[in-house]
């Protein structure tokens, strides 16, 4: 094999073992990535049951006030639903007054900036980070 071939060789040799180490990185990543949610999502939950065993309630008053919350969830989660096709309305009526303001390089802009600020919006939503 001439110095050449085996040149060839190892940099082929060398983007594979990049290519599957960096894999192997981004594999190990998503798995912590989706571990440290769903600890995120139990540590809310038992910092919310620390919380109501510091206010020292007895069983009947845990039963009403778990009661309580959860007939309030499904009132906001009903609110929520009523009020998904009106403000989807009129989210469409302000990207039309915008479209006729911006150019469309701008509007263009804006739909990329938009969006991601709701992608942040969403990610500190899911990590219980508290809206600014």
């Amino acid at each position: 094999m001439n110095i050449t071939n085996k040149s060839k060789w190892q940099v082929r040799v060398a983007a594979l073992v990049i290519f599957l180490l960096g894999f192997a990185a981004g594999a190990l990543a998503l798995n912590g990535y989706k571990r440290w949610g769903r600890a995120n999502a139990e540590s809310r939950q038992g910092r919310f049951e620390r919380m109501l065993d510091s206010l020292q309630l007895n069983a009947d008053q845990k039963t009403q006030v778990h009661q309580i919350l959860g007939d309030t969830k499904q009132q906001l989660d009903a609110l929520r639903k009523e009020s998904e096709p009106r403000v989807g309305e009129i989210r469409r009526q302000t990207d039309e007054r915008l479209q006729k303001v911006l150019t469309a390089d701008q509007w263009k802009q804006f739909q990329q900036q938009s969006e991601e600020m709701r992608n942040r919006r969403r990610g500190r939503e899911r990590s219980g980070e508290p809206r600014k």
